[in-house]
């Protein structure tokens, strides 16, 4: 246990022949604290009572000093208000309490100041004669067991004279000397303002590096007890001596000042280092953190226990405090915090540490009978959620525009894209979705609210990013197959994985990635189509009819659908499938308009050449996956018409093409009649009997009834002189 400190108010009871001393400050002596070194406390204690009455309240002495500084009759208008209060209960009417407060006219204090205002007071009461000294209980004063912490038999000493002034006072004991009664009576009110500073005292060091012996504090609260008892309310007649003291809420004073001092103590040498850097603010936390979580393990394991058999709150009252002290330094902190990282570290600190069920170490710590009020208030804390959210738009564009440098540093690099589980893989997918996951995870931490801005801000990043590297990369030198078909993974893993992640916020991404699939695809054919497109030249020319000029054609469809292999399966067959129309689709174009014109043996060799390149076809396209069948039937129904010997048959085979593709126009049917040249009469009533089923077909297609299947519309056929006979 500490030596007790020297007191801090209240003079020492003298005798009543005694004359006073002038009290002047000592020299060397300073006001008590948590950090004296042990041999100051030794010090103090050899003082003793022999110090108390000439260093008894320096601190009031100092503080009634200001006020007589500020206002010079500040001691002379208390002295005559002490005068008129003393007079009317020597003559039977009320009068105030003049040790509290409220009974010095214009003054509102800590409770230290009236000690010293009452102090100056008293001299100037009985500048020639000093006041009456108290019984001494074992040989000690008042004074000294004030000192000495020794706070029942303080305030034991102190009742009993309380009740002989008020018995001599209601005898009239001081009729003719209201002055002696008035010094008697500052005495005791001083030396009931003296325990008052020692309460704040011992809670002031009572989670210092020394601490208080688990003993005084249990005399403090039994202390607390017998004020109330001995003074259970205002009396009647307004006796100032038997006016409640307020002890209990004085400690609750003294509590809330303890730990807003120890808490905005922390860091402060470093105050200033805190807008530098998101790591000089967390470490300012920490060490906030680290404090309040041992001061109030402390409270609870060793003040609580102390305080527990007089029912003190002392759990509650320090819990309160100190989150209100915290509350304060954060409200401080959040004025100064700038940038996406400090807004998070507080943000987080406040949720994830502070509001931890195991902050003190263990949940059982944090249980309490009432709840605590918000850390910070709730237009603080959605400014810092909003402010975040905006920092955190302008670092989430700045990270995509990272991903973006990085991918165009691999185009230029020409490197290829890696293979991994069977498919071209781009970083991009990775990349974005830990971006994503990270700060959403971040902010869920914080709340679900800020999660949600979070996702609906990194959608809207995403999707904006998603067209910039668009862009960028069909404008490098990069748009190779193997890019084409890691870029497509990409989308397609951002839009599966992400949708069905965060369904609600990432809706609106569905669009964007679907358009650059699309993009990408269709760069991926034009590859393929660039390539190709000679080969069909010499389709259906005479030299074709001798010679196999498909397999090379073939040959580059192989190739093509190798890459294909390496992409997402449904992405790759929408490809396949694109590919297998668009062969079928020019093969047509150039049957339909040939270089040159085939009659008799020719047109029935053209007919069985046509029908083995399309078994070729098909059987190609069938092996590399493609599973769009529906294509196989229009180049043998313009082979079968070609080499139809039968020409009544010819209208069957039209009615089987016309129905297999509804897309078929009546340009379409003249380019195959003018093939065929089947005569004038026969050519009009083929035509007049196609006509309707044309537009039986037309009418389905708009129906939907051809399920978005489209050929022969895409085919062009110039007019020729050969479709206008056939017309005629």
């Amino acid at each position: 246990m500490p030596t007790p400190r020297t007191l801090t108010s209240g003079p020492e009871l003298h005798g009543p022949q005694e004359p006073v001393e002038p009290q002047t400050p000592v020299k060397g002596t300073r006001r008590a604290s948590s950090g004296e070194a042990p041999s100051a406390h030794r010090e103090d204690a050899k003082r003793g009572v022999g110090t108390f009455p000439r260093a008894p309240f320096r601190v009031g002495q100092r503080a009634s000093g200001r006020a007589s500084k500020e206002d010079p009759g500040l001691l002379r208008r208390s002295s005559r208000f002490l005068f008129r209060s003393l007079r009317r209960p020597l003559d039977s009417s009320p009068a105030a309490h003049p040790c509290q407060g409220a009974t010095v006219p214009g003054t509102g204090h800590s409770p230290e100041v009236p000690s010293g205002v009452i102090d100056g007071v008293s001299q100037q009461l009985s500048p020639k004669e000093g006041p009456e000294e108290l019984e001494p209980e074992a040989g000690k004063s008042v004074a000294d067991l004030i000192t000495e912490w020794q706070l029942l038999a303080a305030f034991r000493q102190l009742q009993h004279l309380e009740t002989q002034l008020v018995a001599e006072q209601a005898s009239h004991t001081f009729e003719q000397d209201p002055t002696g009664f008035a010094r008697r009576a500052m005495d005791v009110c001083l030396h009931y303002d003296g325990l008052g500073t020692q309460i704040a005292t011992i809670v002031r060091e009572t989670l210092g590096p020394g601490g208080v012996d688990p003993t005084v504090l249990a005399e403090l609260a039994h202390l607390v007890l017998a004020e109330e008892e001995a003074h259970p309310g205002s009396p009647s007649d307004g006796d100032f001596l038997r006016t409640p003291r307020r002890w209990r809420q004085h400690w609750e004073d003294a509590v809330r000042r303890s730990a807003q001092e120890r808490v905005q103590q922390v860091g402060v040498q470093e105050a200033s280092e805190v807008t530098k850097g998101a790591s000089d603010l967390a470490r300012l936390l920490a060490e906030l953190g680290s404090l309040v979580c041992h001061d109030l393990q402390k409270v609870q394991l060793e003040v609580q226990p102390a305080y527990a058999a007089t029912g003190f709150p002392a759990w509650e009252t320090y819990r309160r405090a100190y989150h209100g002290a915290v509350a304060q330094r954060l409200q401080a902190l959040a004025h100064d915090v700038r940038g996406c990282e400090q807004l998070y570290t507080l943000l987080d600190w406040a949720t994830n540490v502070y509001g931890s069920p195991n902050f003190l170490g263990t949940p059982d710590l944090t249980l309490s009978t009432e709840p605590l009020p918000p850390l910070l208030a709730p237009d603080v804390w959605a400014q810092l959620e909003s402010d975040y959210t905006s920092f955190l738009e302008t670092k989430i564009s700045s990270c995509f525009d990272g991903i973006l440098r990085v991918e165009q540093s691999r185009w230029a690099a020409a490197e290829p894209p890696e293979v991994l589980q069977g498919r071209y893989h781009s970083p991009l997918s990775i990349d974005a979705h830990m971006l994503v996951a990270e700060h959403a995870k971040a902010a869920g931490a914080i709340s679900a609210e800020l999660e949600a801005t979070t996702l609906r801000i990194c959608a809207r990043e995403l999707g904006l990013f998603v067209s910039r590297f668009e862009k960028a990369f069909l404008e490098s030198e990069a748009v190779t197959e193997p890019h084409l078909g890691a870029n497509i993974n990409a989308c397609e893993e951002l839009r599966t994985s992400l949708l069905a992640r965060y369904p609600g916020a990432f809706a609106e991404l569905e669009k964007p990635l679907a358009a650059a699939t699309c993009v990408f695809q269709k760069r991926l054919l034009q590859g393929l189509q660039r390539d190709v497109q000679p080969l069909f030249r010499v389709l259906c020319t005479k030299a074709w009819l001798t010679q196999d000029v498909l397999q090379p054609l073939m040959d580059k469809v192989v190739a093509f659908a190798h890459h294909l292999e390496h992409v997402t399966p449904l992405r790759a067959q929408e490809t396949l499938q694109e590919a297998h129309r668009y062969v079928v689709r020019e093969y047509m174009a150039q049957a339909l308009r040939p270089r040159e014109r085939f009659r008799g043996v020719e047109r029935r060799i053209c007919s069985q050449k046509m029908g083995l390149d399309a078994q070729t076809i098909g059987d190609t396209f069938q092996v590399l996956g493609s599973e769009a069948t529906w294509l196989n039937q229009a180049i043998p129904g313009v082979a079968d018409i070609l080499g139809e010997t039968y020409k009544d048959d010819i209208q069957r085979h039209l009615e089987a093409l016309i129905r297999n593709y509804p897309d078929i126009r009546r340009d379409h049917v003249l380019a195959i009649l003018a093939l065929r040249r089947l005569g004038r009469h026969r050519n009009q009533r083929l035509l007049q009997h196609t006509q309707d089923l044309l537009q039986a077909a037309a009418k389905a297609e708009g129906s939907g009834a051809s399920g978005g299947r489209v050929l022969f519309e895409e085919v062009e056929v110039p007019t020729s002189v050969d479709m206008l006979l056939a017309c005629i």
